[in-house]
């Protein structure tokens, strides 16, 4: 019933926009209806997995995973909000590992006293997560060999070409990785848990995601409207909103589903959902929008260009990779986790 409630919050928001309210109610309407509607994406893509072979399941879950994320940042590119863009990405990867991460750790630890997961799984995932912060450093590097060493006559578009080339290669590495959890070595990822999707009809789950992916799309649109109202309104910057508010609204399943998880012991799932989300922003997502930058006519590269973004990633792969280590987890790593996080989000409010 709640979902509901929230859910009506999107004709309110459009009822709003065409009654002349303020335009940082209807960001607030538009962000609250995204809660529901990207929970039911989730549910349903998981549903469909349930009914489909491991492999495929596996692929649809990894592809609609963060199918939100995409969408909310593909309508802001649409509109030219490209540094906002860059900082959901930053921001969604923060958010899942320090923030949802931080919250599992800490929550399930408070109820037991130590949880383990598998060392197997985490080096995979500390892997992939040390691959997606040079995913973002070597563009910045490579920006700026070529501003103070090269001088190249068009800096923007060498950018552009090599990040198109290095969008390439890390989708197709992201898709090697794939292969390699779900077929060739399927064993060692197998988990035992039971499948925690929603026991649906096929035809219930694909109405459903169909009906989740237009009210996104539609919310999206709204609050991409009334972005510069609501940065203004509040007083922080377009930055701030792209790098910690709308990672919040795009991730909340994500973040509900991750503590429910480490509540029942189930800190492998937990990890699973949060470090693995935020791979798959770093070697899929953000490659996608550098291709999808071409087909709107809004250049996207993967320069980020702010200092602080790259320290952000680096700080977080590097205590990412100290948890994850030795497969268990106590509830003061959750602490720190968390405490990384909000020491991010002041810098980001006062940038």
């Amino acid at each position: 019933m709640g979902r509901w409630v929230l859910l009506a919050a999107l004709p309110l928001a459009f009822l709003g926009e065409r009654a002349g309210l303020p335009g940082v109610v209807v960001f607030f309407l538009a962000a609250l209806s995204l809660l529901p509607l990207a929970g039911w994406m989730g549910e349903a893509t998981e549903a469909i997995a349930a009914r489909t072979s491991p492999a495929l399941g596996g692929l649809l879950n990894a592809t609609f995973g963060n199918a939100a994320e995409l969408i909310i940042a593909a309508v802001a590119l649409a509109a030219g909000h490209v540094e906002v863009v860059k900082a959901s990405i930053t921001g969604s990867i923060l958010g899942n590992v320090l923030l949802v991460l931080g919250l599992a750790v800490l929550l399930g630890g408070l109820r037991y006293p130590e949880q383990r997961f598998s060392t197997e799984t985490a080096g995979h995932l500390a892997t992939l997560l040390t691959l997606s912060l040079l995913a973002f450093a070597l563009p910045a590097i490579f920006d700026l060999a070529e501003r103070s060493y090269l001088n190249a006559a068009d800096p923007k578009a060498a950018d552009l070409r090599y990040s198109l080339a290095a969008a390439g290669v890390l989708i197709a590495s992201y898709l090697a990785s794939l292969w390699y959890t779900l077929v060739t070595h399927r064993d060692l990822f197998r988990s035992e848990a039971p499948a925690h999707g929603p026991d649906w009809p096929l035809a219930k789950a694909v109405a459903v995601l169909l009906f989740s992916t237009l009210g996104v799309v539609a919310g999206s649109e709204l609050l991409v409207r009334h972005l510069e109202a609501a940065t203004h309104a509040l007083g922080v910057s377009p930055f701030f909103v792209g790098i910690v508010l709308v990672p919040l609204v795009g991730n909340a399943a994500e973040h509900m589903a991750a503590v429910a998880f480490a509540l029942k012991d189930r800190i492998d799932l937990s990890v699973e959902v949060a470090v693995g989300s935020s791979i798959q922003i770093a070697l899929l997502v953000a490659p996608l929008l550098v291709f999808l930058g071409l087909v709107l006519g809004q250049p996207f590269d993967l320069v980020f260009e702010n200092p602080l973004e790259l320290a952000a990633l680096a700080a977080t792969v590097l205590i990412a990779n100290s948890v994850l280590r030795d497969g268990r987890t106590r509830w003061l790593e959750g602490v720190l986790l968390l405490g990384v996080y909000a020491l991010l989000a002041l810098a980001f409010l006062l940038v």
